[in-house]
Formats: C-alpha cells, sequence, structure tokens
C-alpha cells in the first residue's frame, strides 16, 4: 500500500472553501470553491484503503473510489481520471450534486471522531483537471456501425446510454421535448448546486463525439411515437417523471400556490437568459414575498435557496417530520439554515387560506408515532395546534409520478406498473414491445442524477447485447438507418 494513505489520524478532514452566506445569495453561482492540487493531495490520503470498501459497495454505479483517491494522492491525476471514467459518465457532476452525505461518504469506515473522507470534491477535482488538461476526449469508436439507436430524453439516462453506444460505434439520436439538453440537470437542478455551463460542457462533448440531438420534438403530437420507432434498430425511452403531486388539502387551488418544477425550470430560464412570462409576472418570483415550501426532499432545498436568492421577505419550510428523518441531505438543510431558512419541523398543512390569493397556511404540529410496514414513524396530528402562517407564496414540493406516457406517446401498447412507470424486464431491460427499451425514473420512479447514470449505462449493454444476438430479429436484421 502507498505510504501516502492512511493520513486520517493526522489530517483533519476538509471541504473546499465555502462562500459566505450573505455574498453567496446574492448570485445563483456555486457556493463552493475548487480543491486545488495540494489540498486534493491532502485529503485523498485520508483514505483507509479498507478491505471491503462500503463507500464503493453503496455508490450506484460501485465507482472504484479507493483506487482513485489512492492514485490522486501520488499525483498520478490522469490515471486517476482514467478510472473515474470507467464508471461514471458525468463523475464532475456527481462530484457536485450527488448526496454524499447518503451514500460513498456515509458509508465510509473511518472511525468516528475522524470523520468520512471527503469523497465528493476530489471527484469533481479529479475531471475538472481533465478537462483543463485536455484529456476529456469524446467517443471516437474503432469502427461505425450501421445500426441506429433512437434516445427519448435528453437527461441522465438518455445522456449516459448516448455515449457508451457510441464507443461501440452505434448511430444514437436523441429525442427530447426541451430546447436544451440535460433535463433536470439544466431546468431542474440551481445553478448553486450545478453550474449550467458544466451541463453544456457535456452535451457539446457528445454531440462532438457524432450524439445527434433532436430538440423541441414533441413524440405523439407533431411526431409520432410509431415513427420514431421506424426509425431506428432498437428505442431507449429514458423520459423523466415531470407530474408533480398534489396534496388534498382545503384552499390547494388557490392562487400563488405552485409546483416545485415550475418555480425551478422559470428560476433556470431566467438565469439562462430567457425571457419568462410567468417571472417577469410574479407568478413564479418569489421577490419580496413570505414563502412557504411544503416538503423535506432535496427539491424542496432547492426551491428553499431559490427564494432566498430571489430576495424572498422570509422563507420557511414546512416538513412533517423531524429532521433526522427528512429524505434530504442534511448538508443542504445546513446550507439553507445558513442562508436564513426558517425550518418547521413536525408542521403540516391542515388548509390554505384566502380569497382568490393565498393569504396563509393554516399549519398543524405533529407528533411521530409507531413504525409502520417501512421502518419510518408514522405523523399523527397533535390535536388542538392548529395556527396560521402568513404567506404570500406557497411551493409544493411533495415529489414527482411518472406522466401517462402511453397516453402521452399515443402509444396504448407500452405497458405500465401500477404505479406508472413503465413496465420492463429488469434483466434486459426490455418493455413488452421488442426492441424498445426504457431507463432511468421513467422505470425506477423518481431518483437521483448517479441512478440516471447507472441506468443509462445499464440499458446501452442491454441494448448492444440484444443486437449482437438478435440479428435474425426483423429490427436488427439489415438495418441500414
Amino acid at each position: 500500500m502507498s505510504s501516502k494513505m492512511l493520513k486520517f489520524v493526522s489530517t483533519d478532514k476538509a471541504m473546499p472553501e465555502k462562500r459566505k452566506a450573505d455574498a453567496r445569495v446574492a448570485d445563483f453561482d456555486e457556493i463552493y470553491s475548487e480543491f486545488n492540487t495540494a489540498k486534493a493531495e491532502a485529503q485523498s490520503s485520508r483514505c483507509s484503503q479498507c478491505g471491503v470498501p462500503f463507500c464503493q459497495i453503496n455508490c450506484p454505479l460501485h465507482n472504484n473510489i479507493p483506487d482513485w483517491l489512492m492514485l490522486t494522492a501520488e499525483g498520478r491525476m490522469q490515471e486517476a481520471y482514467e478510472l473515474s471514467s470507467q464508471t461514471n459518465n458525468f463523475p464532475e457532476i456527481c462530484g457536485r450534486i450527488c448526496p454524499q452525505d447518503r451514500l460513498c461518504e456515509g458509508s465510509c469506515v473511518i472511525e468516528k471522531g475522524f470523520e468520512s473522507v471527503t469523497i465528493g470534491a476530489v471527484e469533481k477535482h479529479i475531471t475538472e483537471t481533465a478537462f483543463a488538461k485536455g484529456w476529456v476526449k469524446p467517443a471516437n469508436p474503432r469502427f461505425e456501425r450501421q445500426e441506429s439507436i433512437g434516445i427519448i430524453g435528453a437527461g441522465p439516462a438518455g445522456l449516459s446510454a448516448a455515449e457508451m453506444l457510441r464507443h461501440r460505434g452505434y448511430q444514437v439520436h436523441i429525442y427530447d421535448r426541451y430546447d436544451r439538453v440535460g433535463g433536470l440537470m439544466i431546468y431542474g437542478i440551481p445553478g448553486f448546486k450545478l453550474e449550467k455551463s458544466v451541463v453544456e460542457r457535456r452535451g457539446q462533448l457528445l454531440r462532438d463525439g457524432g450524439v445527434k440531438f433532436h430538440l423541441g420534438v414533441d413524440i405523439g403530437g407533431e411526431t409520432s411515437f410509431a415513427d420514431i420507432r421506424s426509425k431506428h434498430c432498437a428505442l431507449l425511452v429514458a423520459t423523466g417523471v415531470y407530474k408533480a403531486r398534489d396534496i388534498a388539502t382545503p384552499g390547494s387551488g388557490l392562487n400563488g400556490i405552485v409546483p416545485a418544477l415550475d418555480y425551478l425550470t422559470a428560476s433556470n430560464r431566467k438565469s439562462l437568459g430567457d425571457r419568462v412570462e410567468e417571472f417577469e409576472s410574479g407568478a413564479l418570483n418569489a421577490e419580496g414575498k413570505n414563502v412557504v415550501v411544503i416538503g423535506g426532499g432535496d427539491t424542496a432545498m432547492d426551491c428553499l435557496r431559490t427564494a432566498i436568492r430571489q430576495k424572498a421577505e422570509s422563507v420557511t419550510c414546512l416538513y412533517r417530520r423531524d429532521r433526522n428523518n427528512m429524505p434530504g441531505s442534511q448538508r443542504e438543510v445546513r446550507n439553507a439554515e445558513e442562508e436564513g431558512v426558517i425550518f418547521k419541523w413536525l408542521s403540516s398543512p391542515q388548509a390554505f387560506l384566502g380569497d382568490d390569493e393565498v393569504r396563509a397556511v393554516l399549519a398543524q404540529h405533529i407528533h411521530l408515532g409507531q413504525p409502520d410496514a417501512t421502518g419510518r414513524q408514522v405523523p399523527e396530528v397533535i390535536e388542538g395546534s392548529s395556527h396560521e402562517l402568513p404567506v404570500d407564496m406557497v411551493i409544493k414540493a411533495l415529489g414527482f409520478d411518472p406522466e401517462n406516457l402511453p397516453a402521452m406517446f399515443g402509444h396504448k401498447g407500452l405497458e405500465v406498473t401500477r404505479w406508472g412507470t413503465l413496465k420492463v424486464d429488469w434483466q434486459t431491460m426490455m418493455t413488452n414491445l421488442d426492441g424498445v427499451f426504457a431507463a432511468g425514473d421513467i422505470v425506477r420512479g423518481a431518483s437521483l442524477v448517479v441512478w440516471g447514470v447507472r441506468d443509462g449505462r445499464d440499458a446501452a449493454e442491454a441494448i448492444d447485447k440484444w443486437i449482437m444476438t438478435a440479428v435474425d430479429a426483423p429490427l436488427a436484421a439489415g438495418a441500414s438507418h
């Protein structure tokens, strides 16, 4: 083992420098700076190189984390990048937005009191160094194949599948209803977590590698699903899940109560320089308003911190469980608190009050009862605890469900599960339609970017195997698209 490792006993854990809260709330720039070489090497050297690397096991991509930490500690940066990129198509993005405290860093076996290795920031440093040094290259297959693959959705699953298929020489076409590449990485995640230039750089790399993008395509509208399917030897459906979950609460139809994704999309479009009518009119702009966000996941954290940057008068999070039971990243909660967000734990909306416009949330206190079948304690209302919270804007961040894809695509033959996700054979990633595969949130349900990357890679492997083995199938034989 390298003599540079196991330094966790003498070197404290450190994160990249974080901008002060009063400075960072003035813009949508990322809040963390990047490690320099010395800091990255020092933090990487804290790895214990344990025999059973739980950081790697609990990473959805099973990244070779201990190995590229050791290479970084030894200053072998190009090798570290090559190893990192073998398992992850977007390590610089995952290094920024993955909830490391719930995944790799949260699984680190370094003894309590010494704290985990700072994995995410090192992952980001490795790839940013690779971009700066010119080591990141577009796909350059040894030979071009005739078979054409269509992908519906330019989010993490679709993009990662496209890159893997291009490496194998397939002709790859991506269709997306939006006008930019990236899906929720562009329109759902705020710039203070992931600057848009980082996503756009990956999109350009895919273009340079031969992936063809068809943006603004309404499948099921002007373009039929059958038409797209007929153009390609195989088709991958990699759309996200964008249908906002609602809350069955009196007054939920009042003006001023908006879905989280509508709000975040308007903000991100504004940051990208688009003219957004709903933002200009104030309908999706928190400036000067008392804002309440309902929910406790990462989307709720994004809304809270966006409202702060839009100069809201006050920003409050209403969540029915306590801090320890919330699904969002604890790191994001701390960042939000530093920026001025007020958290009201164990609180739930009972009704929204107002005539046409919402003026208050009638909230009630909660206590956590006995665990249910999932092991989570059941929230129970405390009788007589109702109280009003004055509000001008309510943002519902309650999660997302799949849209009705068979209806949206105009193709009733697609089978779905009882949850509304596309039904696939998990061994082959194929739907009930021959040659039509699916991956990402539309199969898994709303999840993390890193799971989208994993599913996209698995789907690319499955598509390649199907084409190579099913040469007698009508869609694969004689393909010349």
